[in-house]
């Protein structure tokens, strides 16, 4: 059956949608010797597909790896760095980081820190981030000042980034100090460093911020810099939400 190739790509492992699509726009995917074009599909059983002139298939793709990883800050959530700042990827063995088509699923900047995906399962990091399947993830946001309720409300109910209505959050007070207030915060968007900005629009700036959970997996006590990988129990559970129908 004919399906979009960055799709096919991202189900044999060999890169997520996004980097896929990069990847049909550079050039470099060819489908029966011919380069591919973003949006064409193709047939597995009938066409060659090759990746910068070498043929695959999915008997050629690597076992499927999920990982979660402690993000310490000043680390960046990419693969490659052009800057030579430590990445993720850079954190696990060799035997794990240079494993084809593994990546970070979303993004935290590299002054957050806390819990963050790893794997080369396309697929779910697809369903991961897109927003359409609104995955929710905790945070422990510590902020300048002591927001009041209604600021606080203001961020509940959602309000305007770049002329786009944020998605109600959940936010609960945990603790406050003279200059500081510690919330938790659960989103169901990932929009690029929204925490920060809507934080910052509110008059209250991120002092700083850290990522307890994605779905249904905790950090738990996972040491900054460590990883594991997830349980059979903790898989079940996120291919069980993925194949949940979207609202």
């Amino acid at each position: 059956m004919a399906e979009r190739l960055q799709k096919i790509l991202s189900q044999w492992g060999i890169a997520s949608r996004r980097k896929a699509e990069v990847m049909i726009r550079a050039g470099r995917v060819q489908v029966n010797g011919a380069v591919a074009t973003l949006g064409q599909q193709a047939d597995p059983e009938q066409d060659v597909i090759a990746v910068d002139g070498i043929p695959i298939s999915p008997e050629q793709c690597p076992q499927k790896i999920y990982i979660l990883l402690h993000k310490p800050r000043g680390v960046v959530s990419t693969c490659n760095d052009p800057e030579g700042r430590t990445t993720v990827l850079s954190l696990l063995p060799p035997e794990l980081g240079q494993q084809q088509g593994i990546h970070p699923v979303g993004r935290l900047d590299a002054y957050s820190t806390g819990a963050l995906l790893l794997t080369n399962d396309g697929s779910l990091t697809y369903h991961m981030t897109h927003p359409r399947h609104e995955v929710s993830k905790v945070y422990q946001v510590t902020v300048e000042g002591n927001p009041s309720e209604p600021v606080l409300n203001r961020w509940r109910t959602g309000l305007l980034l770049e002329g786009q209505q944020t998605l109600p959050a959940k936010v609960r007070r945990l603790d406050k100090s003279a200059d500081s207030t510690t919330l938790e915060v659960v989103l169901r968007e990932g929009r690029n460093r929204q925490i920060r900005r809507v934080a910052e629009q509110l008059g209250h700036p991120v002092k700083r911020l850290h990522r307890l959970a994605i779905g249904s997996i905790q950090l738990g006590n996972l040491s900054p810099g460590a990883y594991r990988k997830l349980s059979e129990q903790e898989l079940k559970k996120l291919v069980a939400s993925e194949e949940e129908p979207s609202r």
